[in-house]
């Protein structure tokens, strides 16, 4: 059997919780072997981001082609990416190589607060990055800043996943984690209907790289060939789980528990 594999192009995370970390630990649970470019790298923990810095174009290009030119990748996954200049230069290598199963995770400010997007980026995001996607994958607040509308209720998340489609991306997931209520619910738009899924929400301040780890399970399932339907199930189902066994590491927002979901399988074949 042909080995599946993922890249993801996205930041460091000097705490683990994170962006490539996160992403490559998630690749391997979900049986995917994992690749990566970095864009830049940042000083980080539970408690913050101390320090980014970026690499340059012609770097995050090399890694790139690096890639493309000798492992190829079934699926490719976007996190952080910084600037215009890096976000312009990775849709072209997408072109170039002709990636389909491009999930975009549009990572725009830390758990913790701090700016992870340069403000200029945002436009080159819509302009290159998003008519290439196959999922982007906005929670609340990215959704708000790229639909430019305020989202209150499940029908501003239901208009603002039809103006994100506009773009160009094929699927649309609008995550529920910065909602109120015990119920989160996570939302799918095709650009016909709407998919719901459901989750109950854990008490907990733990989730540090849910996003990341989210999105790049939907991506390693989409290397695997399962519908975007499946994927994003699998990425609930996963996500799920690393909140719910929680790791109690740090002394901020920790991280998510990325084997959970793992052995939580394992659990259920023994049974």
């Amino acid at each position: 059997m042909a080995i599946k594999k993922a890249l993801t192009i996205a930041g460091s995370d000097s705490g683990g919780g994170a962006g490539i970390q996160a992403d490559l630990k998630t690749f391997q649970e979900l049986n995917v072997f994992g690749m990566s470019a970095i864009t830049a790298v940042t000083a980080q923990n539970t408690l913050g981001v101390h320090g980014v810095y970026p690499l340059s174009v012609e770097a995050v290009v090399n890694q790139i082609e690096a890639i493309g030119n000798d492992l190829g990748t079934n699926a490719v996954k976007t996190g952080m990416l910084f600037s215009g200049e890096i976000i312009k230069a990775v849709a072209e290598a997408v072109k170039k190589f002709q990636w389909e199963h491009v999930v975009v995770d549009p990572v725009m400010i830390a758990k913790g607060g701090a700016p992870l997007l340069q403000n200029e980026a945002v436009a080159a995001l819509k302009q290159y990055l998003l008519p290439l996607a196959m999922v982007i994958t906005p929670n609340i607040p990215e959704a708000e800043v790229l639909a430019d509308m305020s989202i209150r209720t499940m029908d501003d998340r239901l208009e603002a996943a039809k103006r994100l489609y506009q773009f160009g991306a094929k699927y649309v997931v609008i995550k529920g984690g910065h909602d109120e209520g015990e119920e989160l619910v996570d939302i799918l738009y095709n650009g016909e209907e709407f998919t719901y899924y459901k989750g109950k929400r854990i008490a907990t301040k733990n989730t540090h790289g849910t996003g990341c780890t989210f999105a790049a399970a939907v991506t390693a399932e989409l290397a695997k060939g399962n519908t975007v339907e499946q994927a994003v199930q699998t990425a609930k189902n996963f996500i799920q789980a690393a909140i719910e066994d929680d790791l109690e590491i740090g002394n901020g927002h920790g991280p998510t528990n990325h084997w959970a979901y793992q052995q939580r399988q394992q659990a259920k074949i023994r049974q």
